[in-house]
C-alpha cells in the first residue's frame, strides 16, 4: 500500500470518529467500572445487609466456588453504561436524523371510498382492492373527499 492511500484512509472521517469513539468507549467503560465499585456494590452491599463491598462474594457448591459479586458489578455496569449511552447518544442522534430528514419524497396518495365496502382506496384504481368490485367509469375523476 501507499503512504499517499494509506494517510488518506487513515484521514478519511469515519476512521477516525471510529478510533476517537473506541478511546472514549473504553474511557467511558473504566470510570462507569469504578463507579459501579466504589458506591453502587457497597450501596447494595448495605440495603441487603451485607456489610460493605460484597463485588468478592462468593457461593460454595461443592469444592467449587462461584463469585457471584463480581457478576452483579459486571451487570449493574453494563446496564448503566447502556443506559446512558442511549440517552446522552442514541436519543439526540435519532431527534437530529429526523430534524434533518425533513419531508418525504412523495407525496401520499389521495383517498376515496369505495362504493360497495366503503374501504379507503386509492382514487386511480379502477377495482377494490377489499371486495374487488370494478368501479364504475370516471369513479376517481371526482375531487377526493376531504380526509377523516
Amino acid at each position: 500500500m501507499k503512504k499517499k492511500g494509506f494517510r488518506q484512509f487513515i484521514l478519511r472521517g469515519n476512521v477516525v470518529d471510529l478510533a476517537v469513539g473506541i478511546v472514549i468507549g473504553a474511557a467511558f467503560s473504566t470510570v462507569v467500572n469504578e463507579f459501579v465499585k466504589a458506591f453502587l456494590t457497597p450501596l447494595i452491599g448495605v440495603a441487603t445487609g451485607n456489610v460493605g463491598d460484597f463485588s468478592t462474594r462468593t457461593m460454595r457448591i461443592g469444592k467449587t466456588d462461584f463469585p457471584y459479586g463480581a457478576f452483579i458489578n459486571g451487570l449493574i455496569a453494563f446496564i448503566l453504561t447502556a443506559t446512558v449511552l442511549y440517552y446522552l447518544v442514541v436519543m439526540p442522534a435519532n431527534r437530529l436524523m429526523t430534524r434533518f430528514q425533513g419531508e418525504p419524497d412523495t407525496p401520499p396518495m389521495p383517498k376515496q371510498d369505495c362504493p360497495e365496502c366503503l374501504s379507503s382506496i386509492p382514487v386511480q384504481a379502477r377495482r377494490c382492492a377489499y371486495c374487488t368490485a370494478i368501479l364504475p367509469e370516471g369513479f376517481g375523476s371526482a375531487a377526493p373527499p376531504p380526509e377523516r
